[in-house]
C-alpha cells in the first residue's frame, strides 16, 4: 500500500466491499428458498436420533472392529449426502445416528446395510395376497419399446417391478413411536434367521415353490442383509408387489468401483449408474452376452431393488444402470449408499426419537446475551480510549457481522452447513480478533504521532507498519483453525469452521473498510482534532519531547559556544 496520500483512493475500497455485501445479500434474498436465516444444528433446532442395533447371523455380539468400521462407513455416507451437523457414535453394541431436523428417513437411509448382489432371475410372480389394484404382474410387464442407447450396460428395459428407493427403509412419522411401525423389530434372533434361510435359500425346488407361495412381503424380514450369496434366494421387491426366485449371486457389491445418479433424458427418468472393477466388469459382460432376454435382479439387503430385462450384451468396461421410478433424491441416496460400500454388520432400527431443542435454544439465548454484553463492553472501551475512532470500530464490527451472517445463510443452502453452539462460540472469538486488528492499527498510528507526525501523515505510515502484523496474526489463527478442523470431529469442527471464516473476513474488513475509513478521517478537519480522535494526549507527549529536545540542543549549543575575554 503506498504511503502517499495522493495515490490512495479509499472510496474504491469501500465500493468493493459494498459490491461484495450487495452480492451476498442479493443471493440471500433472490436465490434458493429465500429464507434469511442460517440453518441451525441439532443442539439449537432439534433433530432425529436413530439407534441401530447390530445383528449377526449366529446371534453373537459384534466385534468392536466391525462397529468401528460401520461407524466410519456411515460417517462417509453422511459426508456424501452433504448432511451437516450429524453425528455417528458407538453406544455399546449400537450405532446412534443424530441428524438435524425432523426427517428420520434420512438417518435410516444412512444405516442401510447395503449388501448388494446381482442375481439372475429364475422366476417372478406376485405375492400370495395379490398385487395392489392396478398393478400388473411382474412377468407381464413388457420391456420398453425404445431402443437402448449405445454403451448402456443394461439397455433400459422397464424394471420388474418399477421401484422407488425411498421405500427401501420406510421411516416412522416424527410424532409416532418407532416400535409401532412395521419393519423396525430389532429382536430378530439367530433362530429366525436360520429358519428363514432354510425356507428361502433352499436348493430344493419344492421348498422354493413353497417359499414363493407363502412369503409375506409386508412382514419384517429376518433375513435382511444376512442372505448367503452362494445359495438361491426367494425375495420380495422393495414395494412388495412382486416375488422373485433368484439364482446364486454373480457379482458382489464390493466389486462396484463407483456409483452415480443422473437423469436419463432419452427415457425421462432418474437412474443410478454403476461401474465395476475389472473382475466384476468381465463377469457382467459375459453374463449379459449369455442371457439376452432374461432378467437380472439387483438385490439390496435381501430385497429386489430392480430387475431389468437384458436387451443386449454389455461390453467389458462399460457402466450399467439401476432404473425405476426414482426421484432425484432417491437416486442420489441409493448411489451414495452403494458407492461407499457395504456395512460389515446388519442393523435394525430399534429406536427413533425426536430430540428437543429447548435446552439448546436456552443456551443460545444465554450465549448471545453474553456475547452482546462483551461486545458492548469492547465498544465502550474503544469509545473511551479512542474517542471518535471507536465509532469506526463499531461500524466495522457491524459490517463484519452482517457479512458473516449473510455468508452463513448461503453456506446453509449450498453445503448444508448448520450453525450450532460451538460455531457461535467461534464467531464470537473471531469477531473479537477483528477488534484486535483495529487496536493494532490504532496503536501504530499513535506510535507515529509520538514521533512528531500529524494525524494526517501518521495514518498511512501507521497502516504500512500495522498491516504486516495484522496479516501475520490472522495467518496464524487461520492455520490453527484449519488444523483443528481437519483433526477434530463433531461440534469442534463447527467451531474451527466459523473461526476460520471470521478470520478471513477480518482481513477483508480491515483492508476494505477500516483502513479506508480512517484514511478519510485523517483528511477531515473535524476528525483531525485531538479532542475528537482521542490522540491529544499522544500529540502533547510528542510536543513535550520536541520542546525537551530543543532545550537540550540549546544547552549543548550554549556549552559548545566559544567564550571571549573582557
Amino acid at each position: 500500500m503506498a504511503t502517499s496520500s495522493g495515490s490512495v483512493h479509499p472510496s474504491r475500497y469501500l465500493a468493493v466491499f459494498g459490491v461484495l455485501m450487495a452480492v451476498v445479500y442479493a443471493l440471500v434474498f433472490f436465490t434458493g428458498d429465500k429464507s434469511p436465516t442460517p440453518k441451525l444444528g441439532i443442539d439449537l433446532e432439534g433433530g432425529t436420533r436413530v439407534t441401530l442395533t447390530a445383528r449377526t447371523p449366529d446371534g453373537s455380539s459384534p466385534s468392536r472392529e466391525s462397529l468401528a468400521q460401520a461407524q466410519q462407513i456411515i460417517t462417509t455416507r453422511v459426508d456424501g449426502l452433504g448432511v451437516a451437523g450429524s453425528e455417528v457414535l458407538i453406544d455399546g453394541e449400537n450405532l446412534v445416528i443424530t441428524v438435524p431436523g425432523d426427517d428420520s428417513s434420512q438417518a435410516r437411509t444412512l444405516g442401510q446395510t447395503a449388501r448388494l448382489f446381482i442375481r439372475p432371475v429364475i422366476q417372478a410372480t406376485q405375492p400370495a395376497a395379490g398385487a395392489p389394484a392396478g398393478e400388473a404382474p411382474a412377468a407381464e410387464v413388457p420391456a420398453a419399446e425404445t431402443p437402448a442407447p449405445a454403451g448402456d450396460a443394461v439397455p433400459q428395459g422397464r424394471p420388474f417391478p418399477a421401484q422407488d428407493p425411498s421405500t427401501i427403509e420406510p421411516a416412522p412419522a416424527a410424532d409416532e413411536p418407532a416400535a409401532e411401525q412395521p419393519g423396525t423389530d430389532a429382536e430378530q434372533t439367530a433362530d429366525e434367521i436360520t429358519e428363514a434361510k432354510a425356507l428361502r435359500q433352499s436348493e430344493d425346488q419344492q421348498v422354493q415353490q413353497a417359499a414363493l407361495a407363502t412369503i409375506d412381503c409386508n412382514a419384517p424380514d429376518p433375513l435382511q442383509g444376512n442372505d448367503d450369496p452362494a445359495l438361491p434366494l426367494v425375495a420380495c421387491s422393495t414395494d412388495g408387489t412382486a416375488v422373485y426366485l433368484l439364482g446364486p449371486s454373480i457379482i458382489d457389491g464390493q466389486q462396484i468401483s463407483d456409483a452415480t445418479s443422473g437423469f436419463n433424458t432419452q427415457q425421462s427418468r432418474h437412474e443410478v449408474s454403476l461401474s465395476f472393477d475389472s473382475e466384476g466388469s468381465n463377469t457382467w459382460a459375459k453374463f449379459t452376452a449369455e442371457n439376452i432376454g432374461s432378467q437380472a435382479a439387483f438385490t439390496l439387503d435381501s430385497k429386489v431393488v430392480s430387475a431389468p430385462q437384458i436387451q443386449g450384451a454389455t461390453p467389458a468396461g462399460s457402466a450399467t444402470s439401476i432404473t425405476g421410478q426414482f426421484t432425484a433424491q432417491g437416486a442420489s441416496e441409493l448411489a451414495n449408499t452403494l458407492k461407499y460400500g457395504s456395512l460389515p454388520l446388519s442393523f435394525a432400527s430399534s429406536e427413533a426419537e425426536t430430540v428437543s431443542a429447548t435446552l439448546g435454544l436456552a443456551s443460545l439465548d444465554a450465549g448471545l446475551l453474553a456475547g452482546a454484553i462483551g461486545l458492548a463492553l469492547v465498544l465502550l472501551y474503544c469509545l473511551a480510549y479512542y474517542r471518535a475512532l471507536g465509532f469506526l470500530t463499531a461500524l466495522s464490527l457491524i459490517l463484519a457481522g452482517a457479512m458473516v451472517y449473510g455468508i452463513l445463510v448461503l453456506l446453509g443452502r449450498w453445503i448444508n452447513f448448520t450453525l450450532d453452539l460451538a460455531g457461535i462460540a467461534g464467531l464470537i472469538i473471531g469477531i473479537g480478533m477483528t477488534a484486535d486488528s483495529f487496536v493494532v492499527f490504532f496503536e501504530r498510528i499513535k506510535d507515529e504521532i509520538r514521533e512528531g507526525r500529524s494525524f494526517r501523515s501518521a495514518v498511512p505510515r501507521g497502516w504500512t507498519r500495522a498491516r504486516k502484523t495484522i496479516l501475520s496474526g490472522n495467518a496464524v489463527s487461520f492455520i490453527a483453525a484449519v488444523v483443528l478442523y481437519v483433526l477434530a470431529v463433531g461440534q469442534v469442527q463447527g467451531f474451527a469452521f466459523t473461526l476460520g471464516l471470521t478470520t478471513v473476513l477480518d482481513v477483508v474488513v480491515v483492508f476494505l473498510v477500516t483502513w479506508p475509513l480512517v484514511h478519510l478521517a485523517s483528511k477531515s478537519k473535524f476528525w483531525s482534532k485531538p479532542g475528537v480522535n482521542g490522540l491529544g494526549a499522544v500529540a502533547q507527549i510528542a510536543q513535550e519531547r520536541k520542546r525537551a529536545a530543543a532545550r537540550t540542543m540549546a544547552r549543548k549549543a550554549a556549552a559548545d559556544a566559544p567564550t571571549t575575554g573582557a
